[in-house]
């Protein structure tokens, strides 16, 4: 079970770069948490895969030297879903489908995707743990710091652009 979480069902032995499609299978499931029940559902879901994954790569790596190896991606998926609440919020605000903020959806993919990869500042920090609370902070980070992004970024279009 612990492997089947911590990989989000095997796309961690994706290759190459595991973490971006952790972070693409995210978005499908994102869609579908969002449709169902709207952005606290998948504020919701980003909480259990934060714990499940927190559980789980304890689990697998525990007496291994590589605390953070890379077919891990759960904490891809927690982060890329804190990445996407903007999204669904905004959407619910403004009484839209979902997808038809899909500017949105790539911004806080590409957003993600560069701040888990360069780590900056808390990111890195968090990642420099080298224990399972470091491999599930340093993405929930990159996803808050993404998510701010998306809202910055949404801010513009809206104030300058229209």
């Amino acid at each position: 079970m612990t492997r089947l979480i911590a990989t989000f069902f095997y796309v961690g032995h994706l290759r190459p770069a595991p973490g971006t499609w952790g972070s693409l299978a995210a978005l499908p499931v994102a869609y579908v948490i969002i449709k169902i029940g709207g952005w606290p559902l998948l504020l919701l879901g980003a909480a259990v895969a934060y714990f499940a994954g927190l559980w789980a790569t304890r689990v697998e790596t525990a007496g291994k030297g590589n605390h953070d190896p890379s077919e891990i991606v759960i904490d891809e998926v927690a982060g890329q879903w804190i990445a996407l609440l903007p999204v669904a919020f905004g959407a619910a605000m403004m009484g839209v489908p979902v997808v038809a903020l899909w500017p949105g959806w790539i911004a806080a993919f590409v957003l993600f995707r560069l701040f888990d990869i360069t780590k900056p500042w808390l990111v890195g920090w968090a990642d420099r743990r080298d224990d399972a609370v470091g491999v599930m902070l340093d993405d929930v980070i990159a996803g808050l710091f993404a998510a701010i992004g998306v809202v910055v970024l949404a801010a513009l279009y809206h104030l300058v652009l229209m």
